[in-house]
């Protein structure tokens, strides 16, 4: 073997190698970002939606005690309620929030402050607290469609990355074809002597 040939196999080589490396790299970045909107769907999205659910249950029998006018509701189980969302408010604040769901979030907190204000000893004002309940509600009925708007988002940015995945594997292997057919005609290809001419 020449050494001409050798360094035709040693960049041809060299050449496969740094194809694969860089789609590697290209599909490792991929993949971290299928991962990490998918922990964000699971963390950011699908456990927020079970609190906003379980807060919703919570301003529920609140609003049931109002109508009833269920004076011991308000003595005993309303406090471990509140105790209940505040353990909730803590679990969501520790979630990625995006503007419009802090802003929307930040509604809710100062709407459940003031839900609480009226509770002590209970309400005395049914139509104040009613309406505050029904804010506390509509702020629940916002987080809920901003968890699903982001939720499509993340989706959306985890099938983008697939399709970059599949684009580069069909780009790789092409290239991994062109690049096994060139080598084979280097190695296979020798150029024709002249002819002496006496």
């Amino acid at each position: 073997m020449t050494f001409f040939t050798k360094i035709k196999w040693t960049l041809g080589v060299l050449l496969v190698f740094v194809l694969i490396l860089a789609t590697n790299l290209i599909d490792k970045d991929n993949f971290r970002r299928v991962k990490n909107s998918i922990v964000t769907i699971y963390e950011d999205r699908l456990v927020v939606n079970d609190l906003i659910f379980e807060l919703s249950q919570m301003t529920h029998q609140k609003e049931l005690a109002a109508v009833t006018s269920d004076s011991e509701f308000f003595n005993g189980p309303n406090q471990r309620i509140n105790e209940k969302i505040d353990i909730i408010i803590e679990k969501y604040l520790t979630t990625k929030l995006t503007d419009r769901e802090e802003k929307t979030f930040g509604l809710l907190q100062d709407d459940l402050q003031e839900l609480r204000k009226m509770e002590v000893p209970q309400p005395s004002d049914q139509m104040a607290y009613r309406e505050e309940l029904s804010n506390i509600k509509d702020n629940l009925h916002e987080l809920t469609k901003i968890q699903l708007r982001e939720g499509r988002n993340q989706m959306a940015i985890s099938k983008e990355a697939i399709k970059h995945v599949e684009l580069f594997t069909r780009i790789e292997i092409y290239l991994l074809i062109f690049m096994a057919i060139a080598i084979q005609v280097i190695i296979i290809y020798t150029p024709k002597k002249k002819a002496r001419v006496d």
